[in-house]
């Protein structure tokens, strides 16, 4: 058994954020474990870059409304207790809605190798962030 020494918490960099988020390390697994775990909090209007993660991405929300957004135009919401995944390789945003903050644990992998596991694109523009919403 292990206690893992906590990290301070962070403001995340705006090159892969528009508007303000904070997150906090929960883990970053060691070899053998690619176990990696963030909890985010983003302020309302608060998004991700487009980005995608070698071996996916599972979001869990926390408190508030996210917003999930994909190439294809759609925005899902979703909502605390609801658990989302996102497949390898697919490029997505998620963030918070516009009145409200959202918080949610952000799950992914690395890939073992050293290599790359997030790949960041360009700031989500407000014409795609504004998108109906799926439910």
């Amino acid at each position: 058994m292990e206690f893992v020494e906590q990290q301070a918490t962070t403001k995340a960099p705006a090159d892969w954020f528009t508007g303000d988020v904070w997150f906090d390390v929960i883990y970053a697994g060691q070899e053998p474990s690619r176990m990696r775990a963030n909890m985010v909090r983003f302020s309302p209007g608060a998004r991700t870059h487009w980005h995608s993660h070698v071996l996916g991405q599972t979001l869990h929300v926390v408190s508030g409304v996210a917003l999930i957004g994909t190439r294809d135009g759609t925005v899902f919401e979703a909502h605390p207790g609801q658990t989302v995944t996102c497949p390898p390789n697919e490029e997505h945003w998620h963030g918070a809605t516009p009145d409200r903050f959202m918080e949610h644990l952000a799950m992914w992998e690395g890939a073992g190798d050293g290599s790359t596991e997030t790949t960041w694109n360009e700031p989500v523009p407000d014409e795609q962030y504004n998108r109906a919403r799926s439910h």
